[in-house]
């Protein structure tokens, strides 16, 4: 069979090959229609346009079986096949389109807040009220001479506010409250992340490791096994059972270590009890040394914390215990001894953000002003005070990190309010004055706490009268600022030999002349300050449940929780030695010298 025509020969023609008439008497002319067209084609010769007339034959006769064939010109089926494919094309536009806006409301959000840096910093201020915030301000406005108009670190960054009962009560605990936060669930009072019906939930800790690849820290100034810390790293039924929360934080589960830095008090409950007097362990198992094992670079003292290199990209993991049980209030605290909340939450924000430097995964870190909480279930408004006034530090520091990274929210919240504090005091049943006084907390130099421990601790030998100058000469002037006592106050405060009535009588004597008042020693169930700072603060605008701030970090950081609580359903929840069971005033207190008498 003779050769075609190229299409490109055949498109210099500018008409459909059907077109071509043999038998026209302006010879071999291309006509579209019935009119003749002059064009350069309709003036070429014969010889000129075609090689052969053979060839010409061939293609006209091809031409003609195509059209007979299909019922439609050659010409015509290309436009209409170019015209099927722009509607095709139209078609796959408008799907892929459709899908992809599915994936985007289904998925796309979360991938894109996973394929971004981001950094969570959650501040938790135990124990903190508004009105122990009022009382801050006042005392720190007037006793530094400040405006009137002064505002703390926390009143300038004041979003909203958070409601705080938990599963089975309009009270919560500690466990509790923080558990609503790392899992975004209610459970009841005591409850280290696991659910009512007491199966572990994962929390947003452990979703940060495992789903972004981000670094973890924790940070507080009690142990770092307490509630608040605790039901961010571990799942036991009962917040007593210490131990085995430290087993969980040093990565003794499936997961494993999840935790990349851990700074604050409780050594005790790391070591074994072959050591008794460095261990509040009710077994054998030397968790200090299986941290070691499992390669946390481990410190126990504020020389070892100093030499920490922040600049160093390898090397977390860190586990830094500064105390035997919970690290000293700030009014009591040695600089020289322990670092405070502001210098742990600096160390730990430059050694995460070393570490994530060079990666797409930021860090997630929980700061907790732990022993905000302990003062006020003692009542001491003093220890209260100079804690608060700690944390605001800290809550500075954080705020400098923010500004210098962007990709950064901090959210600052209480777990609940605790010891139903006012800032005001009726004495006497006269109509009472309207004031308080801040001035009489400022000469206070020791905790109620340490005073007491002071006290219980005096050689039983002592006299009365040894005891009672003791009492007259330094506890009240010395230690509590107060050089009016009276002969009962003096007496009562010599005799005790109670922990609880002693801590009451120091309370009291302080509390009274400030003219501020406590309703209990545990927890109330007003709704506490939300504060935040950074990328998407303004989310937390409002009143809020406080599962809603373990939403917001989830939103924040695009986790699944349900896929972290499917891997870790079987997990242990139930500590094997009996717990230790706190006293009720030490609850949330200092389990102080006379409840641990050998490592304090």
């Amino acid at each position: 069979m003779s050769a075609r025509f190229s299409e490109k020969q055949m498109s210099q023609l500018n008409g459909p090959y059907s077109a071509i008439a043999r038998d026209s008497n302006e010879g071999l002319r291309v006509h579209f229609g019935n009119e003749p067209r002059d064009s350069e084609a309709a003036d070429i010769e014969d010889n000129d346009l075609f090689e052969s007339s053979t060839q010409l034959t061939d293609a006209m006769e091809v031409a003609d079986s195509d059209t007979l064939y299909y019922g439609i010109s050659l010409g015509n089926r290309r436009r209409m096949h170019k015209g099927r494919g722009f509607w095709v094309t139209v078609g796959l536009l408008v799907l892929v389109s459709v899908v992809g806006m599915f994936w985007l409301y289904y998925d796309g959000i979360n991938w894109m807040q996973r394929s971004k840096k981001r950094n969570v910093i959650l501040m938790i201020s135990d124990g903190f009220g508004p009105a122990s915030e009022t009382m801050a301000r006042n005392f720190f406005q007037q006793t530094n001479n400040l405006s009137i108009g002064y505002q703390s670190p926390l009143d300038e960054i004041l979003v909203g506010s958070s409601r705080t009962r938990s599963s089975d009560s309009l009270v919560t605990d500690s466990a509790a409250g923080a558990t609503a936060f790392s899992c975004r669930l209610k459970t009841y009072n005591g409850a280290i992340s696991v659910t009512d019906d007491k199966t572990p939930c994962g929390t947003v800790l452990e979703a940060a490791k495992l789903q972004r690849g981000m670094a973890t820290g924790l940070v507080a100034t009690s142990r770092i096994t307490h509630a608040t810390p605790g039901a961010f790293s571990a799942h036991t039924l009962s917040r007593n059972m210490e131990d085995l929360i430290a087993e969980y934080q040093i990565g003794n589960y499936s997961l494993g270590p999840v935790v990349d830095l851990m700074f604050g008090g409780g050594r005790c409950h790391f070591m074994p009890n072959t050591q008794p007097e460095s261990s509040c362990r009710m077994d054998d198992r030397d968790l200090w040394a299986d941290a070691k094992a499992a390669g946390f670079r481990t410190l126990s003292s504020r020389k070892e914390f100093d030499s920490l290199d922040t600049s160093d990209a390898k090397l977390l993991p860190v586990l830094g215990i500064m105390a035997p049980s919970h690290m000293d209030y700030e009014i009591d605290r040695d600089p020289k001894e322990q670092p405070s909340l502001a210098e742990m939450a600096d160390k730990a924000l430059k050694i995460l953000d070393t570490s994530t430097k060079k990666k797409n995964a930021g860090f997630f870190l929980m700061i907790e002003g732990s022993r905000i909480d302990m003062a006020a279930h003692t009542n001491d408004p003093a220890a209260h005070l100079r804690d608060i006034i700690a944390y605001w530090d800290a809550i500075a520091v954080v705020r400098k990190f923010v500004d210098e990274h962007p990709d950064t929210v901090m959210i600052s919240v209480s777990d609940h309010e605790t010891g139903g504090f006012s800032v005001a005091k009726q004495l006497t049943p006269a109509y009472p004055d309207y004031l308080w006084k801040p001035e009489v907390l400022k000469p206070v130099r020791h905790s109620i706490e340490y005073i007491s421990a002071q006290l219980l601790g005096q050689p039983s030998g002592d006299s009365q009268e040894t005891r009672y100058r003791f009492v007259r000469d330094t506890v009240f002037p010395d230690w509590m600022g107060v050089k009016d006592a009276s002969h009962g106050e003096i007496t009562s405060v010599a005799m005790e030999t109670d922990s609880v009535r002693l801590r009451q009588l120091l309370s009291t004597a302080i509390s009274d002349r400030a003219q501020i008042g406590w309703a209990t020693h545990g927890h109330s169930a007003v709704d506490v300050n939300l504060y935040a700072y950074g990328k998407d603060a303004h989310v937390l605008r409002g009143n809020h449940e406080n599962t809603d701030i373990g939403q917001f970090i989830i939103d924040s950081l695009g986790l699944d929780l349900d896929a972290v609580t499917n891997q870790i359903k079987g997990e242990r929840v139930v500590q094997q030695s009996t717990p230790i069971k706190e006293a009720w005033l030490g609850r949330r207190d200092a389990d102080a010298a006379e409840h641990y008498p050998l490592i304090h």
